[in-house]
């Protein structure tokens, strides 16, 4: 677990700092192309001589944006639609769920790759295309939780007390299902910086000049036999940050399981 401890404790210094760093990604230095990582440069150079190391940490600053409003749209809209199925059930359930089906018929990348492709390259697009195929995840988990809990007795205590809709899944549905909900949005986090990473390799991501990790794979595969560094860097710490995303959801799902502790 030292591994997430760094890699945490990383991330959250990139997000804290970049923005107060004198950082110069696209400074072009033709004497530094293709340079191996020395004190100067200390990931090395790329094919216009720009700084590795500061498109890598721009590059990760953009891609934890991206993946952070892309969960987060994605949760607040999935967790309602869910909420409303599972709470409301009958036509409105079968509804939903058809749409949930019909999203889900589709693998969820080649979904994502196909939406970015009809509404063109760009980082806005790029998080529609997430959002669209994000938040059916959250809308059938809340849904499944729901429908196990609207049978609850203090549900039907505040049914029988008159209590809104709105007030018995505001305080009585959405505090306990907080905890799975809270370990879908961690293991989507990595999902998305994956899913940005992938876009952005094809082209259909965060454009030139925005520095990105997937589109820094794309162009140092071309020189991967006289400078290996270029693809080694960016793919490197997406694997670091995709562990560790996922090592916190492991984490979260062994604390807040109470089966588990149980046993």
């Amino acid at each position: 677990m030292r591994l997430l401890s760094i890699v945490s404790a990383l991330l959250l210094l990139i997000l804290a700092a970049t923005p107060l760093m004198n950082l110069q990604p696209d400074l072009i230095r033709l004497d530094h192309i293709l340079q191996t990582p020395s004190p100067a440069l200390w990931l090395g150079g790329d094919e216009l001589g720009r700084s590795i190391a500061e498109r890598l940490l721009l590059g990760a600053r953009l891609s934890l944006m991206v993946a952070l409003v892309v969960v987060s749209i994605s949760g607040l809209f999935g967790i309602a639609v869910g909420l409303l199925a599972g709470y409301l059930g009958g036509w409105v359930d079968q509804f939903i769920m058809r749409i949930v089906d019909v999203v889900l018929a589709f693998p969820g990348l080649l979904l994502a790759i196909a939406l970015a492709g009809l509404l063109g390259p760009g980082i806005d697009n790029l998080m529609i295309a997430l959002v669209t195929v994000g938040w059916v995840g959250f809308a059938r988990l809340t849904r499944a939780q729901v429908l196990s809990l609207r049978e609850a007795d203090h549900v039907q205590a505040g049914h029988a007390l008159g209590s809104s809709g709105w007030f018995i899944a505001r305080f009585h549905l959405l505090p306990l299902i907080a905890a799975p909900l809270m370990i879908e949005a961690t293991f989507g986090l990595a999902g998305a910086v994956l899913a940005e990473a992938g876009l952005s390799f094809l082209g259909l991501g965060i454009q030139p000049p925005a520095p990105s990790w997937g589109s820094m794979i794309r162009d140092g595969a071309r020189f991967m036999l006289v400078a290996p560094h270029y693809v080694l860097a960016p793919g490197s710490a997406l694997l670091l940050v995709v562990l560790a995303v996922n090592l916190v959801g492991d984490r979260l799902r062994d604390r807040l399981d109470i089966r588990a502790q149980v046993d």
